[in-house]
């Protein structure tokens, strides 16, 4: 879908509502075109690839329920390899209450002690 943006200065509101877009923008007979297509996530696939990966690098706390320290997961080749972006992956398990953890963010350095606990195994 190509939209004509030559007289605005803004992108339009659509636009901005996706969370991943690629935009190309087209010159055509002295007029701007910005191109954009959503690109679609399966969050629930990247879900259950950290579940996966919580199981096979975490242990069980007192509580009986399985947790990893979020330096051990950022730090891991295999998870660097599988996600593209580990803390919206977290953030987004969190929202569906899959895993929890202290805060809103977890951060590199900052946060390699939080605990990701594992609350639907």
């Amino acid at each position: 879908m190509a939209r004509d943006v030559s007289n605005s200065a803004t992108i339009p509101a659509e636009v901005l509502r996706s969370s991943c877009l690629y935009l190309s923008v087209l010159l055509q007979n002295s007029r701007i075109y910005v191109k954009y297509n959503p690109v679609k996530m399966n969050v629930q696939h990247e879900v259950s690839l950290l579940v996966e990966e919580i199981q096979r690098l975490g242990s069980k706390n007192a509580d009986g329920k399985t947790s990893v320290k979020f330096g051990v997961l950022f730090s891991d080749d295999r998870c660097a390899n599988i996600f593209e972006a580990l803390v919206g992956t977290l953030r987004a398990a969190k929202r569906k209450k899959i895993v929890t953890f202290e805060g809103e963010l977890l951060l590199q350095g900052v946060h390699d002690n939080v605990d990701v606990i594992l609350l639907q195994e």
